[in-house]
């Protein structure tokens, strides 16, 4: 009778774990495989990604934040982005830089500059404009047909990257 007790602790315990499992991915943590080279350097094709469900809870995305989120021309897609234009601000690429308001971006994380002039884009009220790291390749809000992000499609703000190496991120 004893291995009847064993198996039921081992099973409720394992059940215990699913549910935290659950829970952790549903509510505090989204997991991300990066497909493309849009974020190049900082985070390469293949890198295994978390990002933290609730970062904005209590705040708003930063400009410069990494974030996770649902791809705003298919919903079913999750695309890793940086944020760049914020709720009421101009955008614009002009003459190899960003411009925000008309006032270029400085951006220490980038390794090169875009080459192509484009916008202005003006972001919407609760919503956020993206580009990629890798700026002459990536497919970000400069091409979408839906050129910006809802906040609420956000889903986490990147905090590591643990494949192919452990890297902070935030």
């Amino acid at each position: 009778m004893d291995w009847k007790k064993e198996i039921r602790e081992w099973l409720v315990a394992l059940a215990g774990a699913v549910v935290a499992g659950i829970l952790l991915t549903q509510f505090i943590i989204v997991s991300a495989v990066v497909p493309s080279r849009s974020m190049q350097d900082t985070i390469n094709p293949g890198d295994r990604i978390v990002g933290f469900r609730l970062s904005y809870l209590f705040s708003e995305p930063q400009r410069g934040d990494m974030v996770i989120f649902r791809y705003p021309d298919d919903e079913t897609q999750f695309y890793v982005k940086r944020v760049i234009g914020l709720p009421g601000e101009t955008v614009e690429v002009k003459d190899g830089f960003v411009l925000i308001d008309g006032q270029p971006l400085d951006e220490p994380y980038i390794k090169e500059q875009p080459n192509q002039d484009s916008g202005p884009w003006t972001v919407p009220e609760g919503c956020y404009f993206m580009m990629g790291d890798n700026r002459n390749n990536s497919n970000d809000s400069r091409a979408w047909i839906n050129t910006c992000v809802k906040k609420e499609k956000i889903l986490g703000k990147v905090i590591f990257r643990y494949w192919p190496s452990l890297t902070w991120m935030a």
